[in-house]
């Protein structure tokens, strides 16, 4: 079992950056590929980034790509998204999921991962 904890959300102005946290538990974290999803109010989650078990391996939804980066630390349990040039489209809840399923089909739809994070709020203002 894997319980996931995000935080870092928070009011940001178009063009702002944050950085968003992922805390796993258990000793098993490098057996997961690690990934962000968002939903936005009256919308589908939607597939943000996703990273391989080492860190090696990254992939990302057009809509971020050059202005997020994922990242993780495998010795704290941890997996970071950061955001730069953040839009007002961007204001969603942002979640944090891992799965031993690989990293660069997490964007696949349908896909049932197996673990998720409460979640954390991103709201872009204008």
């Amino acid at each position: 079992q894997v319980q996931l904890v995000e935080s870092g959300g928070g009011v940001v102005q178009a063009g702002g950056s944050l950085r968003l946290s992922c805390v796993a538990s258990g000793r098993t974290f490098s057996r997961y590929a690690m990934g962000w999803f968002r939903q936005a109010p009256g919308k589908e989650r939607e597939f943000v980034a996703a990273i391989s078990r080492s860190g090696g391996g990254t992939y990302y939804a057009d809509s971020v790509k050059g202005r997020f980066t994922i990242s993780r630390d495998n010795a704290k349990n941890t997996v970071h998204l950061q955001m730069n040039s953040l839009k007002p489209e961007d204001t969603a809840v942002y979640y944090c999921a891992a799965d031993t399923l690989t990293y660069d089909t997490w964007w696949r739809p349908g896909n049932e991962l197996s673990y998720w994070g409460q979640g954390t709020q991103v709201t872009v203002s204008s």
